[in-house]
């Protein structure tokens, strides 16, 4: 499409017609439709609107059939506001005279009117494209907890979130990215509860956005995070209204883009990795013992290749003589040291992990799990692996299974760590145990601790990181997220 040079428009239609013409040279999608009035013939108009993005029975009925039919149509009375007010039944219609606003609303999906012999149009809200159903996110199923997700449509998305807070408090704003796509996000907050230093932090760090479009909300956030460079995210992201409700109540901003179901929140700490939505709608001892449980997954699917290896290289006096006398034997007849026994292992873990996340479901299970046992199986029998790696295997695997959030993550410490190991032994694991550790204490989320909840030995503090406190427990929000930390409560014990 080509840049609009005049920002008005003439009075006559036919050079109205050949100007946005012009403007959509070799867009076959743009429909142009002219029509008078059955008893005025000198009332001719045209509209101008994208094939697919519209809802057709909508513009035939509320646009073209009233203007057609309508018999007090007069060339020489005031036909736009005559229109506008009393002929045309449509929610939401506005009149300009800017030729750029009219070809954004053009390809935004509205439809366009022109009247012979003004200079001015009526843009008229007439978008009906397709859009997924709502339906549970895949990535984020739960046995407990609404069952909605949020789909594609910017309105459907934030009117989702509208129906959980309903408050006036609740502020959208509008924000568009991209120089050649223009796609409109929203940025949400609870006004008294947000804390307004992040707010202005988010609305400097947006407006360093500098690409051609914004297709994924993941180009948004590659511009706005905290250490861009560190594997861990310090941006939240997610498909469930109701994860985003709770964020947002807890003093954070969510970010919604149009054409993606995937939402962020901010600031993100590190213990939110290891947090559940459904850790909201289950007993609290279950969802602390969960948390536990997926804490414990990440140190050993981190940890234990590692530790197996420096036990196995340097430290054999640490291992029970009757355990290294059955490894020892396991392990008669392998050609390959351990630590390449452990590569070769996890290398080929990751490729039938890979294969069976792009294949389709029902082939991608048989395929991970066949093909571990197949080729485990066969590896040992064979002799090139030794039986306790693959247990060693299993085990990593599965644990890591336990954090689909972290799963990168794992690898990239997996792998330090093995290394290290094999090096300097269980020196060298403790050395890289204490590197990631010092990453993660000097990074931040919008000025926010990243290991926030490690800093804090206050009580409320706790209450939401490692365990699940009973909701009337948590009187306050999180620290230095929230300009409003107090939470509001009919009742419950008095605990402080």
């Amino acid at each position: 499409m080509l840049q609009s040079q005049k920002k008005s428009l003439y009075s006559s239609l036919k050079q109205n017609i050949e100007m946005i013409k012009e403007i959509f040279l070799h867009d076959d999608t743009l429909i142009c439709r002219q029509f008078e009035n059955q008893r005025d013939p000198n009332v001719q108009c045209c509209i101008f609107y994208i094939d697919g993005m519209v809802d057709d029975p909508t513009v035939n009925r509320n646009i073209i059939l009233p203007i057609i039919r309508n018999p007090l149509l007069k060339k020489e009375s005031n036909i736009l506001h005559y229109l506008q007010y009393q002929v045309i039944p449509s929610n939401d219609i506005k009149e300009t005279q800017d030729l750029n606003q009219l070809t954004s609303a053009i390809i935004c999906g509205d439809t366009i009117l022109f009247v012979n012999g003004f200079s001015k149009a009526l843009i008229m809200n007439t978008k009906g494209w397709k859009t997924r159903s709502i339906t549970e996110p895949v990535s984020e199923r739960v046995l407990r907890g609404p069952r909605e997700g949020f789909t594609e449509s910017l309105i459907t998305n934030l009117s989702m979130v509208r129906r959980k807070i309903q408050t006036t408090n609740l502020k959208f704003e509008f924000l568009s990215f991209g120089e050649q796509t223009h796609t409109k996000a929203c940025i949400c907050y609870i006004d008294g509860i947000v804390n307004p230093k992040i707010l202005d932090e988010l609305h400097k760090r947006l407006k360093n956005f500098d690409l051609d479009g914004a297709l994924g909300i993941s180009y948004i956030r590659e511009f706005i995070k905290d250490h861009p460079l560190s594997p861990f995210k310090t941006i939240g992201s997610t498909e469930r209204p109701d994860v985003v409700a709770g964020k947002i109540l807890e003093g954070r901003i969510a970010l919604l883009l149009d054409g993606t179901p995937v939402v962020i929140t901010l600031p993100y700490l590190f213990i939110e990795y290891f947090q559940s939505n459904e850790d909201y709608y289950i007993n609290f001892y279950f969802a602390s013992i969960g948390r536990i449980l997926r804490i414990l997954g990440f140190i050993i699917t981190t940890s234990i290749p590692a530790i197996y290896l420096a036990f196995i290289t340097f430290h054999q006096e640490l291992i029970p003589t009757p355990l290294i006398l059955s490894i020892s034997a396991a392990r008669q007849d392998v050609p390959f040291p351990t630590i390449l026994e452990l590569v070769i292992l996890l290398t080929t873990f990751e490729i039938l992990r890979e294969a069976g996340t792009r294949m389709p479901t029902y082939i991608g299970q048989a395929l991970s799990i066949v093909g571990a046992l197949v080729l485990g199986q066969a590896a040992v029998e064979a002799k090139i692996v030794s039986a306790p790696i693959v247990i060693i295997l299993a085990i990593t695997g599965i644990t890591g299974l336990m954090i689909p959030n972290l799963t990168s993550v794992s690898i990239l410490c997996r792998a330090s760590l093995l290394f290290l190991s094999a090096i300097l032994g269980l020196y060298g694991y403790i050395f890289g145990i204490s590197t990631w550790m010092i990453h993660l204490f000097s990074i931040h989320s919008f000025g926010v601790p990243f290991m926030q909840t490690l800093n804090s030995l206050h009580p409320q503090d706790l209450k939401d990181t490692a365990i699940r406190a009973p909701w009337w427990y948590m009187k306050y929000r999180p620290h230095l997220i929230t300009f409003n930390r107090r939470r509001k409560f009919p009742g419950g014990p008095n605990d402080e």
